[in-house]
């Protein structure tokens, strides 16, 4: 039987990283075409799903910060706020910066100094301390849709991991009373924002601040942890469920806005419910394709894997990337058949990215990522 309790690699993780990342990028990537005139598939569902790719990357953060955080637990007898601030540090605020600087500062020198025509909807002076204190959503809510906009989730991360590391300490003797009373409270806040104070930035801020989704992660990481049972024996993942369930969520990524159905929109667009349904099923994807020999995904790619590896450059730098495309190849985009254009565009876009987040990746975030080792080693 599989030891739960000393589990070193999550076998596949990467390359749902990786389709969670490519969700992000065609849903900017149609949004921005859109915007610019140009044809676009912005509405079709497929392609609305960045939303939820982040959603998913909540839920799989608070699955692996958790069972890290007992794994260390179990093997020391501790643990350790400091290494855990070092490590996310050192994995997430160089790119996190970086984007930064770049985007609120060398890129809007860049635009006026080559007069090109795209104008930032704010200046350095009015959202720096918004990315510095890991809010960057407040930017969108104030100044509405800008290229630094994926940074929001990365703030919420960060604002978690702050949180989380010391309530696990205080109370690791009742992680999971603590986990269930993170994700009751933060439901609870999300309707009174829905019924009760109506105010339009806190109905905001409980949205985009998504510790339910982070709190299922971690209700997740809790059971394999203290799992005594080989998970094969588990109902829930016999071949006939994982086929319904599986079925239901591509039906969902594919069809779910162009549903007209009056049931699957009570369903899927019930307040607080269906958000904390969609958690638990992105649960489900991670448990299966990690740790279920039998499951019908069991992704062993080594290139979707590196795909993965990359994917928070991917996620960081893909709106430079689609804004580049669109102001350099508009004139020449706008002539093409609707089709051969889609081609085109997402031809060069994904090359482009996956050039940039490789070369990041090599050059700059692994030089942080080597320290990361050697205090994991620590």
């Amino acid at each position: 039987m599989p030891d739960y309790k000393n589990i070193k690699h999550f076998e596949g993780l990467n390359a749902l990283r990786f389709f969670a990342a490519f969700l992000v990028v065609i849903h900017h990537a149609e949004a921005v075409r859109k915007k610019n005139g140009l044809f676009n598939l912005d509405w079709l569902s497929f392609f609305k799903n960045g939303g939820n790719a982040v959603t998913f990357f909540f839920v799989l953060s608070g699955f692996l910060i958790t069972y890290l955080l007992l794994k260390e637990d179990n093997q020391t007898g501790k643990t350790s706020i400091k290494t855990f601030y070092l490590k996310r540090t050192l994995r997430i605020w160089p790119l996190y910066f970086l984007m930064f600087f770049v985007g609120a500062l060398v890129l809007p020198f860049t635009f006026k100094f080559l007069h090109i025509g795209y104008e930032m909807p704010y200046t350095f002076s009015q959202v720096w301390y918004y990315f510095v204190f890991f809010f960057p959503g407040l930017v969108t809510f104030y100044f509405g849709h800008h290229i630094l906009e994926p940074l929001w989730s990365i703030g919420v991360e960060e604002v978690f991991y702050l949180i989380w590391a010391p309530l696990f300490k205080i109370f690791k003797k009742y992680i999971l009373e603590l986990l269930l009373g993170v994700l009751l409270t933060k439901m609870l806040i999300d309707l009174v924002s829905i019924y009760i104070y109506k105010n339009e930035l806190f109905r905001y801020i409980s949205s985009i601040l998504s510790f339910d989704a982070m709190a299922v992660g971690g209700l997740g990481a809790y059971f394999v942890f203290n799992r005594k049972k080989d998970f094969s024996n588990l109902f829930i993942y016999k071949p006939l469920i994982q086929i319904l369930i599986y079925g239901l969520l591509a039906v969902f990524l594919i069809y779910n806005i162009n549903f007209q159905n009056q049931l699957w929109k009570t369903f899927f667009n019930m307040p607080v419910f269906s958000k904390l349904f969609l958690d638990f099923l992105f649960l489900y994807i991670i448990i299966g394709v990690s740790l279920i020999p039998q499951n019908l995904f069991r992704i062993k790619s080594k290139f979707l894997s590196y795909l993965g590896e990359i994917s928070y450059g991917i996620y960081m730098y893909h709106m430079f990337v689609i804004y580049a495309i669109v102001l350099v190849l508009k004139p020449f985009l706008s002539l093409m058949a609707p089709l051969f254009s889609t081609v085109v565009f997402y031809t060069i876009l994904f090359l482009l990215v996956v050039l940039v987040s490789y070369l990041s990746k090599k050059y700059f975030e692994d030089y942080f990522l080597k320290i990361k080792a050697r205090l994991e080693k620590g």
